[in-house]
């Protein structure tokens, strides 16, 4: 679940808004990226679409400015991740940033019982969140009691893998690529595949590959936005919120623009139009003012209205 800026921009000068698309380093956590991006940007207006483990690196979409606003359109988005999975050693926090708690003295299973158990993993199928997650108990994140030594117990939940491909196994650890829903634990899938083959395993490593629509050629490091900060182009690397949304888009008059702005329906353009499809609408200028919703009868009703000139 995305994460958002708990500053409101007050007193803020206007700036461009858009998604900034970082490639998160190990060592850093999602919100120290967002606490950086603040200092590139010049504004608190910063939020991530969806957290990544200290640990792990790669793809992590940012919103800035008036762009917070569309995180609700992001979540859920599907997400892929290549990891390494370490066979024969459980963790606490199923990872490699936690404690030893078994290791396994028998042999590995060898590459077809690894690949017969990864299918078994494709699908819809239920996962217990970690404990060191930020799932939370009673208003209390799991993994602050994990660090007190609590645990209890977490209800499974449904999420999705479209795709556990084994790209190489090399005993102990095998590497992987995951097509997952939202809200999937990698950490967890590698527990429960060390179970399953009755050995034990954790998550080595991880890296996001993608995050909704957003990609890791797209994703730029740490030293490159700091240098374009202090170059004054960082602005330029924002992602306009109408080519990430992926939404087709409607000029508009001046006159349907300021109906938008009061919360007011407009007609819907030409052509064929299906109620529920969601639309960009841009202002006459051509910047993202609205994402619009076809109603019966051939309106358009704003679902979310975002300040003029908030970016292309």
């Amino acid at each position: 679940m995305a994460r958002r800026s708990r500053g409101r921009g007050r007193g803020e000068r206007p700036g461009p808004a858009g998604f900034l698309v970082v490639d998160k380093p190990a060592g850093m956590t999602s919100h120290d990226v967002v606490d950086a991006a603040r200092r590139w940007l010049g504004t608190r207006r910063v939020g991530h679409l969806g957290t990544l483990d200290p640990a792990a690196t790669g793809v992590l979409p940012l919103a800035v400015r008036e762009a917070t606003k569309l995180v609700p359109f992001f979540e859920g988005g599907a997400k892929s991740y290549a990891g390494t999975i370490r066979l024969g050693i459980e963790t606490d926090t199923l990872d490699a940033e936690g404690q030893v708690t078994r290791r396994h003295e028998g042999a590995l299973p060898d590459e077809p019982a690894v690949r017969a158990a990864l299918a078994q993993f494709t699908g819809e199928i239920e996962q217990v969140p970690p404990m060191f997650s930020a799932v939370k108990r009673d208003g209390v994140p799991l993994h602050k009691l994990a660090r007190e030594g609590i645990e209890v117990e977490r209800e499974p939940k449904r999420v999705r893998i479209d795709r556990l491909e084994l790209i190489k196994y090399s005993p102990p650890d095998l590497e992987v690529e995951v097509d997952c829903s939202a809200g999937t634990y990698v950490r967890a899938l590698a527990a429960d595949l060390g179970a399953r083959l009755g050995c034990g395993a954790h998550l080595a490593s991880l890296r996001r590959t993608r995050s909704g629509p957003f990609t890791e050629d797209q994703a730029l490091s740490e030293a490159v936005l700091s240098r374009a900060a202090e170059e004054g182009t960082v602005a330029e690397r924002l992602i306009a919120p109408v080519n990430a949304l992926g939404y087709a888009a409607v000029r508009l008059t001046e006159a349907e623009a300021q109906r938008l702005r009061q919360g007011g329906e407009i007609p819907a353009p030409d052509g064929a139009i299906t109620p529920g499809t969601r639309l960009c609408a841009l202002e006459p200028g051509g910047s993202l003012l609205a994402i619009v919703e076809v109603r019966p009868g051939r309106r358009l009703q704003p679902v979310r209205v975002l300040r003029s000139g908030s970016g292309r």
